[in-house]
């Protein structure tokens, strides 16, 4: 039975609050195209229900009518413009990590342990991310799989994968940390257990079988409410990841 040797992120939702963001900067984007379209937060949690960006766009055109049908090469210049709002945007602060994140991966690091990243975002969102937390954050992460790197997206395991394959590690040595069911799927397709943290835009979705479901991480000033103590340490994790391989 391997012992647990790597922790795996999720970005959004999950590092970070960022689908509000997200959802700002494609209706800025759609806008600045012309377009009368405004995606509302409750419409924005269904979208959710379809990962990647230009795949969101294009079940909108599809399952709302009255909307311009757009080629994929329109669809992608769109994304792309979204895209530039969102790294500008976080470049100029507006994103905190989630409660305990800074200080989990800072656990883990310090214990030894892998950090890796496995996302359908794309890689310049993560990058825009990781530079708003610390100038050095990228060295945080031992690997990172992006959603522009694999064929399928989450719920599929593809990109779970390809950061193990960068990692060099079995599933069995890994944890997931996610915040959706379509991430949940994902990492437990690719054999990984799973710890979900919720978040305002998945709050309320079914999340069997995770490991455990959590408001968040916790920290001292924000204790999770979830946890005895207030925060999902390493240790707990060791144990609930030890208690799953059983």
């Amino acid at each position: 039975m391997d012992d647990l040797q790597a922790l795996i992120f999720d970005v959004d939702g999950t590092l970070a609050e960022t689908e509000e963001l997200h959802r700002l900067c494609f209706n800025a984007a759609f806008a600045a195209a012309g377009l009368d379209w405004s995606w509302s937060q409750p419409l924005y949690r269904d979208l959710l229900g379809v990962t990647g960006g230009k795949e969101r766009i294009a079940y909108f055109i599809a399952q709302f009518g009255g909307r311009p049908a757009l080629p994929a090469a329109d669809i992608a210049a769109l994304h792309a413009a979204k895209t530039a709002l969102y790294t500008t945007r976080m470049a100029e602060g507006a994103i905190a990590p989630r409660p305990g994140i800074l200080r989990l991966i800072a656990e883990a690091r310090a214990a030894g342990l892998a950090c890796a990243i496995a996302t359908t975002t794309s890689r310049p969102n993560i990058d825009a991310l990781l530079a708003a937390f610390a100038p050095d954050a990228l060295s945080w992460f031992d690997a990172i799989a992006a959603g522009d790197q694999v064929a399928a997206k989450k719920p599929a395991p593809d990109v779970y994968h390809l950061a193990l394959k960068q990692l060099g590690l079995p599933a069995a040595s890994c944890l997931a940390i996610e915040d959706s069911r379509n991430g949940l799927e994902s990492a437990r397709a690719a054999g990984l257990a799973c710890l979900i943290t919720r978040s305002p835009y998945t709050d309320g979705q079914n999340f069997a079988p995770a490991l455990h479901v959590v408001e968040h991480l916790g920290d001292p000033d924000h204790p999770c409410p979830d946890i005895a103590g207030g925060m999902v340490t390493l240790p707990l994790l060791r144990d609930w990841h030890r208690r799953a391989r059983r």
